[in-house]
């Protein structure tokens, strides 16, 4: 099966929890991996970027209005989303646990998968 076609498989097999779940564990994936071979730089930052992309259009999403999370839910994600934002500097200029920015994606999908 070609990468395509497998990618559309998954569009048309997984719902939406599922693919957050997903994306959550490759972006969690990465920040781990990071964390343990001590990754610097360029690497570092691209792999924070990735963490804060996911955020950024989580946060995006819950300002719709045709968001079904309740109010306050939405207004959490782009909290955290915020802070997710403001920590990782935090780690590519101070120096800073990427542990937090980890504990917390787990969190996110302990409760994805708890509803699913």
């Amino acid at each position: 099966m070609t990468l395509k076609a497998y990618q559309n498989t998954l569009r048309v097999t997984e719902d939406p929890r599922q693919t957050e779940y997903r994306l959550f564990g490759q972006v969690t994936g990465a920040l781990i991996d990071a964390k343990t071979r001590q990754i610097k730089g360029g690497p570092l930052a691209e792999t924070l970027d990735w963490n804060r992309t996911l955020w950024r259009t989580l946060a995006a999403d819950c300002m719709d209005d045709r968001n079904a999370l309740t109010q306050d839910v939405r207004a959490k994600i782009v909290s955290l989303s915020l802070w997710i934002t403001k920590y990782s500097k935090q780690v590519t200029r101070e120096g800073a646990s990427l542990d937090p920015l980890i504990e917390i994606n787990r969190t996110i999908m302990q409760g994805l998968q708890g509803a699913a």
